[in-house]
């Protein structure tokens, strides 16, 4: 997608890493726990972003910055979160977020994970 193809409300320098979904990393540092890494990234979704059931090696912390969105972790009713809400994922639980407002939806994601794992495993 050329940056003419961005759509409106997206960050300029956020990177499209799925259909509709954005996301720019703002740092990744060792932990003084041997093996661990914290990530941490901005994700933007448009409205029409799919949602796409997926974990992680580690435990994801989301903080909702804008706009509404809806998590659905593996074995929990779906919950819906507004700008300030929070929650955090469990390691290697399956979730997907879906954008369930009119606009861009943003959180923060804060990823402690394995180190040397990949940070996102899709699951079909």
């Amino acid at each position: 997608m050329s940056s003419t193809d961005r759509p409106e409300g997206i960050s300029p320098t956020a990177v499209e890493s799925a259909p509709g979904l954005w996301r720019i990393d703002l740092q990744r540092h060792d932990l003084s726990i041997p093996g661990r890494e914290v990530i941490q990234t901005r994700v933007e979704f448009t409205p029409d972003s799919p949602p796409f059931k997926h974990f992680h090696p580690g435990e994801e912390i989301i903080c909702v910055l804008q706009g509404t969105l809806e998590y659905r972790l593996e074995g929990q009713p779906p919950m819906v979160c507004n700008p300030g809400d929070a929650l955090t994922v469990p390691y290697g639980v399956h979730h997907q977020a879906r954008n369930v407002g009119d606009g861009v939806a943003v959180e923060l994601a804060t990823y402690v994970v394995e180190k040397g794992k990949p940070l996102l495993t899709k699951v079909e």
